[in-house]
């Protein structure tokens, strides 16, 4: 078997719900005009990131706007998509898909003390941390054993701080003040070495790619 040795996590860019002002979650909104733009710059710059003959594999969210992300770098390099539901973004429960100002006015924040990751956010049907960090995990844990030296995940922006914590072996039970910052349309590169076999975070959301998009 080929060891993981790089993982590339994808944050899809600018989705409908960014501009609709609605909360996103599990609602499956698609890429704007934008997005789709940007994911076009994301694929270029992941896949001059893959060496030549380097295999690789693409897992991605199965909702729309991070399956969309996935099909421009899928085209970039060659390879089909694994889609994979458990790289959702946290879900909001009866918050999905409603203004955002309607899950401020319900949302009870985390206690400052305490279970931070089991903790209740008064929305009906919402996802516990614990609950989306442990999904997570999962899918990480069984992409990280798939036959590829490189590894594309795509996903979303609260995704992230999961994803990273789970290549890095962080406890689940050690979150409850993790958050790793992302930005739409942002790369994360971790790779693992291969003498030591350390996990390194070499870029946080990088968007450098987006930014020379912008101004060319």
């Amino acid at each position: 078997m080929v060891p993981m040795r790089t993982l590339s996590v994808v944050v899809h860019p600018e989705a409908t719900h960014h501009v609709e002002g609605v909360v996103g979650g599990w609602h499956d909104s698609s890429l704007t005009e934008r997005g789709a733009r940007d994911a076009a710059a994301i694929a270029e710059a992941v896949s001059a990131d893959v060496p030549a003959g380097e295999s690789v594999v693409v897992v991605t969210s199965d909702l729309r706007r991070a399956s969309e992300t996935a099909e421009a770098i899928c085209s970039a390099l060659g390879v089909s998509a694994i889609v994979d539901r458990r790289l959702r973004e946290k879900s909001y429960g009866a918050a999905d898909g409603r203004p955002q100002a309607w899950l401020e006015e319900r949302f009870v924040p985390p206690p400052p003390e305490g279970d931070r990751m089991g903790h209740d956010e008064g929305i009906v049907g919402s996802e516990s941390k614990r609950e989306f960090a442990t999904r997570v995990y999962a899918a990480v844990e069984d992409l990280l054993g798939r036959q590829a030296s490189h590894c594309v995940v795509v996903t979303h922006g609260f995704a992230l701080t999961f994803v990273v914590s789970a290549f890095m072996r962080l406890p689940i039970d050690g979150l409850g003040y993790v958050n790793f910052r992302s930005r739409p349309g942002g790369i994360t590169v971790l790779c693992e070495d291969d003498e030591f076999h350390n996990r390194q975070l070499v870029r946080l959301s990088d968007i450098a790619h987006l930014q020379a998009l912008r101004n060319p």
